[in-house]
């Protein structure tokens, strides 16, 4: 078999244990859990018909190993392993119906992003077909894959330390203030770990490039829909947090959605009289 029919059959293996998990459970968030292990296994296959003599795919595997023990870790301490779902999916379970919540659960949440988690790691396939030395450019890049996942560190790290005082203060009978994470990382972007996070998977994709001497590549679609999905997420999530937080109206207006910048002057309303 090539490379990708091996990756493809893993792929479907996942899949199928996903949806059937999900049936079985009446839990959705299987994908999640196996989000920050596939790829990863999916590299290492690559970089392994290579006999991993290949330098830039085993930079390419350790880096991808390296965003998936970062995101399993920052997983788990939030309960993703404990049978908690997401909210999201348990929001949408109570907008449709039955029948097309169960649909949605086959073909978007287990079909499409397990495909997406192949299509994000294919830039591995380009670097296995073309393999040329490691140079510069490449550990320039991998320089950078590691700047962002420091970044989206620090960025999970923050809503994880805001979190905890704002439970503490709950505890302790007091509302708290304010009621979500807007200093550090945050006051520049209302989702930097979603920023760095897209970003990683394209510099990955600029390594596989880096090998094929072009970036006019077909492998383009995955970090790509994987942008999609991310704003996509983005939107349906601040519209949950804006019906639990008014004020979040003018955190949106104040600070840019994903791409970190500074954040604008917030308006002050004309005094009446």
């Amino acid at each position: 078999m090539t490379p990708l029919h091996v990756v493809v059959l893993v792929a479907a293996a996942a899949s199928a244990f996903c949806w059937i998990a999900s049936l079985v459970t009446r839990d959705t968030s299987w994908v999640d859990r196996l989000w920050s292990v596939v790829p990863v296994v999916y590299v290492w296959i690559l970089a392994g018909f290579s006999g991993f003599a290949d330098a830039r795919l085993v930079v390419m595997a350790v880096l991808v190993t390296l965003w998936g023990a970062r995101l399993t870790f920052n997983f788990a301490r939030k309960g993703g392993y404990s049978g908690v779902e997401d909210y999201r999916w348990a929001v949408l379970r109570g907008r449709m119906s039955p029948l097309a919540f169960q649909a949605f659960n086959l073909f978007f949440i287990v079909l499409y992003q397990m495909t997406l988690l192949v299509l994000i790691t294919l830039p591995a396939l380009t670097a296995l077909e073309h393999p040329t030395p490691f140079g510069p450019l490449d550990a320039a890049l991998a320089v950078l894959f590691l700047a962002a996942l420091a970044g989206e560190t620090v960025a999970d790290q923050q809503q994880w330390d805001f979190h905890a005082v704002k439970k503490a203060e709950v505890a302790a009978g007091r509302e708290p203030s304010p009621r979500f994470v807007q200093t550090g990382l945050w006051r520049f972007s209302r989702h930097p770990n979603f920023f760095f996070e897209q970003s990683q998977w394209w510099i990955l994709f600029l390594l596989g490039a880096s090998a094929a001497g072009t970036v006019v590549l077909w492998t383009v679609v995955g970090p790509a829909l994987l942008t999609v999905l991310f704003v996509g997420s983005t939107i349906f999530t601040e519209s949950i947090t804006r019906s639990k937080y008014p004020e979040y109206a003018e955190y949106q207006a104040r600070v840019s959605p994903i791409v970190p910048w500074f954040p604008r002057q917030a308006r002050v309303a004309a005094p009446t009289t």
